[in-house]
């Protein structure tokens, strides 16, 4: 026996505590739930890492190829060696890209908790080989069934005999001897070649059906002769009455050792569709950055005094959406995106009041004084974090409710993920490259492939579809290739000329440094080889793998699928969000203080206006159509608008005559100075309300008026009239027949109709829901690292029980006058106790303290468990026991 033998882990929980504190701080990374919370040794750290949900967490996390690769593990002999691996994984004729990536898979499975053991004894944890392994309800995704000792475990011992003989083989005395001489049969590639050569052509074409999966297939009572053939020899076994299955040894031979019928070591490319200019596609994307600018501009203006009512189940009804989207003349699904993007920047919320409604929040009128570039960025950037989904609106959840836009039910995990991995994807294309769709749904495909069981209805492939069409809404993307600001929002410099990916993007040509070029380097203390440097085969200088042993060290490894970037800290963002912003900047339009008057009563403005221009123009006229150039269009109705807002017919002209770059044409000044004589001379006020005038002949109109029957006036005096409706709806019925009244206070002042702008109060932006426990940061992977290797020097350290062994996790029990003489002898010799301790809260937990005085009932002693000196009462002291000398 090798020297090296009795220190091989027997144990996750072993192999766990050989590793060092960069290693568990890579796991507990890569896994958080297993910190949540903090376990109190490695003991518990392999137990929980062992457990159903945690396993499977880990194993949606994975790669197709680390997938298949623990996969492999699944069918392979428990333990299996790394060779062996290599021979599922790569066939009997070798696959150099598959040897060449298949290291980095093992290092991936081991820093993951999955696999443990040395190159000679690789296990997969328990749970998941019970999750991977085939079963007759649940088929391997290798398409292997179970194997000749499963498969003959409930046969007679004489059928057994049978099979062994008429296979070629000298019958035996028990039948366990006999399975093994039929399974050393059928994986001897010779004997195997020979024993097929005479099958029968039927028997050949059954194999080929069954070797690549599913394994099990139906016979007859009376089976036909070339399945008697099969069935007598042990090439196919029955499982059932009915019911055949092919043997896993038999399979492997047919398939040449491959254990998957198509390895995918590395990951498909993200192929480029088109290619544009890198300055088309910025001005394109700037152009409609503006346009989203506008829109959500355009959405809130419209909600400005008050907005749709709060559905009783949460969210907006879908007759509000469908008026919205007529509002912003986009289709339903676009109105949504936008309604939740201006959510989820904390621009739009519920008032929170009796009768509910939405409308913008204060952080709006801050949004709008930041340049336009700026408010961009905070744009991209909610949209980048939020967990919020306006592509499932319109959807029905589980208990088949509609999906309402800001309802509850739209909340989707793993979209920040998605959306920031298909833009990383993007980046790593060379700039003005607009990709393949199909290529980039192949490549998440690829790097999650448990998530993806059906590529059509996958969440994952909708939300990377939805990724890219609101990319291009939001002008992240132009023409589908990814632009130099939102490169810069992501954090990634611009590819080369030549594609090369740089900081934040993903290569596409190799898998974690394993290339079709060469091996990737094996981490240290991985135990796994690079793929040249198999025994017998001198490993290269630049790849030379450490030693592997129990003692060996990994390296921190943040666990993403190759090519991830490491996500941005708030600091590392904000940066990124300026720099975006000032990219931008100059490729949106700088804001005009003039418009061209026309004489058919319109105004062209020939770009995005400054801010109080186009506030007053959009009191004084109305839109007519929107684009490049905005047409405003006057009328008696919107200059009476502007009147009642406060203006006079001298300031109209004024602020026409400064604004304009074309003389005022004659019929608009006629317009203004008509609506102006008229404007106010009539005056309604509340009565219910009533209508006085000094031109006692215009209410004689006014009455005689048929229109005007509906309003049911009577004359009160020569100039009044009486009406019983309130006074809106009398200005509003009198406006109708033509007139421009306006409303006077209980003064007889005129009243001025400025539009009253309605804020909710102060409101935060929605959280985003985190996939899973959130990621932990250094400060508590090193305080969670040290706890659990103190919590482990407890429970593992030897101790002078001076009696019956105590069971694992079992508090020591002494006396209170014992428990005080010893702690009172260890102050005087220096040495380290091993206690019990009971917490206020009635936690148990074991500690290794070194006790530096006592008195008053406490005992003040240096914890190695907490790493600091503490003060324990005695009281709550289980018992204590002295640390072997060793």
């Amino acid at each position: 026996m090798s020297p090296e033998a009795p220190s091989a882990p027997r144990s996750l929980a072993e192999a766990l505590r050989a590793r060092d504190d960069a290693s568990l701080a890579a796991l507990l990374r890569s896994r958080p739930d297993l910190i949540t919370p903090v376990p109190t040794d490695l003991t518990q750290l392999a137990t929980r890492a062992g457990t159903r949900a945690s396993v499977l967490r880990a194993l949606e996390r994975l790669d197709r190829f680390a997938l298949q690769t623990a996969e492999a593990l699944a069918v392979a002999p428990d333990p299996a060696s790394y060779r062996s691996l290599l021979g599922l994984m790569a066939g009997d004729g070798g696959d150099e890209t598959v040897a060449a990536a298949l290291p980095r898979a093992v290092a991936t499975l081991r820093e993951q908790a999955l696999v443990w053991g040395d190159d000679e004894r690789l296990r997969l944890v328990r749970t998941a080989r019970e999750l991977l392994a085939p079963t007759p309800q649940h088929p391997s995704p290798t398409g292997l069934g179970p194997t000749v000792r499963e498969a003959t475990s409930g046969m007679s011992p004489g059928r057994i005999q049978d099979i062994v003989t008429t296979a070629g083989l000298p019958s035996t005395h028990d039948s366990v001897s006999a399975v093994t001489a039929l399974t050393s049969l059928f994986a001897d590639r010779r004997k195997m070649a020979k024993l097929l050569a005479g099958a029968p052509e039927p028997a050949r074409e059954v194999l080929d059906r069954l070797v690549w999966g599913p394994p099990y297939g139906q016979v007859t009572a009376e089976p036909a002769a070339h399945l008697r053939w099969l069935l007598d020899r042990g090439l196919l076994l029955p499982t059932a009455p009915g019911t055949v299955v092919l043997p896993r040894e038999v399979a492997l031979h047919l398939r040449g050792g491959r254990a998957h019928r198509a390895p995918e070591p590395l990951p498909p490319a993200v192929e480029p569709a088109a290619h544009h200019s890198p300055q088309v596609v910025d001005a394109t994307a700037a152009g409609q950055a503006y346009t989203a600018l506008a829109t959500v501009e355009e959405l809130l203006k419209d909600w400005d005094e008050g907005g749709p009512a709060v559905l009783r189940a949460g969210g907006l009804s879908v007759r509000d959406l469908k008026r919205t989207a007529v509002a912003l003349d986009v289709s339903e699904p676009v109105t949504a995106f936008w309604i939740e993007l201006a959510y989820a920047a904390g621009l739009l919320a519920s008032d929170g009041e009796a009768d509910e409604r939405y409308a913008a929040t204060p952080a709006y009128d801050e949004w709008l004084e930041r340049p336009a570039a700026e408010r961009w960025a905070r744009l991209a950037e909610a949209w980048l974090a939020v967990t919020r989904t306006p592509g499932l609106v319109g959807g029905r959840d589980a208990k088949d409710r509609t999906l309402s836009a800001l309802g509850p039910g739209l909340d989707r995990s793993a979209a920040p993920e998605v959306r920031h991995r298909v833009l990383t994807l993007l980046a790593g294309l060379p700039q003005g490259a607009a990709p393949d769709t199909e290529s980039v749904l192949a490549r998440l495909r690829w790097e999650r492939p448990l998530r993806a069981p059906q590529p059509d209805d996958d969440l994952r492939t909708r939300l990377a579809r939805w990724t890219l069409s609101e990319a291009e809404l939001l002008g992240v993307t132009g023409r589908g290739a990814l632009s130099a600001h939102a490169r810069a929002l992501l954090g990634a410099t611009p590819a080369a000329a030549t594609g090369g990916p740089k900081r934040g993007t993903a290569p596409d040509t190799a898998t974690g440094g394993a290339s079709a070029a060469g091996p990737a380097t094996a981490p240290a203390g991985s135990g796994t080889p690079a793929a040249s440097a198999r025994p017998g085969a001198p490993a290269p200088a630049a790849a030379a793998p450490e030693p592997s042993g129990p003692g060996d060290k990994l390296p921190v490894h943040h666990h993403r699928p190759p090519g991830h970037p490491a996500p941005l800290s708030p600091a590392e963002q904000s940066a990124a969000t300026a720099a975006a912003a000032r990219l931008l900047a100059p490729l949106l339009p700088e804001p005009l203080d003039h418009v061209l008057l026309q004489a058919d009563l319109t105004a062209v403005a020939p770009g995005p206006l400054r801010r109080p221009l186009a506030d007053v123009l959009g009191v004084l006229a109305d839109v007519e159509s929107k684009g490049g150039a905005t047409v405003y269009r006057f009328t008696p109705a919107s200059v009476r608008r502007a009147l009642d807002a406060g203006r006079t017919a001298a300031d109209l002209h004024a602020f026409l005559a400064e604004h304009s770059r074309t003389p005022v044409p004659q019929p608009l000044a006629y317009l203004i100075d008509d609506v102006a004589r008229k404007h106010g001379h009539l005056r309604v006020g509340a009565a219910s309300s009533y209508v006085r005038c000094d031109d006692d002949a215009l209410l004689n109109e006014i009455l005689a008026d048929r229109r005007a029957a509906a309003l049911r006036l009577r004359r009160l005096a020569p100039t009044v009239l009486a009406a019983p409706a309130d006074p809106a709806t009398l200005l509003e019925g009198l406006r109708a027949m033509g007139y421009a009244p306006a409303a006077e206070s209980a003064e007889g002042d005129v009243l001025i109709a400025r539009a009253h702008a309605h804020r909710t109060p102060p409101r935060a932006a929605p959280e985003p829901v985190p996939d899973g426990p959130p990621a932990p940061d250094a400060t508590l992977l090193t305080a969670a690292i040290r706890a659990i290797r103190a919590g482990d020097l407890a429970a593992t350290a030897p101790r002078k029980t001076g009696g019956t062994p105590l069971a694992s996790g079992e508090l020591p029990r002494t006396s209170a006058a014992e428990t005080l003489a010893t702690v009172q002898a260890a102050v005087l010799t220096g040495e380290s106790l091993w206690i019990g301790y009971v917490n206020a809260d009635g936690a148990a937990s074991q500690r290794v303290i070194g006790p530096v005085r006592v008195e008053g009932g406490f005992v003040t002693a240096y914890d190695h468990t907490a790493d600091e000196v503490r003060t324990y009462p005695l009281h709550r002291i289980t018992g204590v026991a002295e640390l072997a000398d060793d």
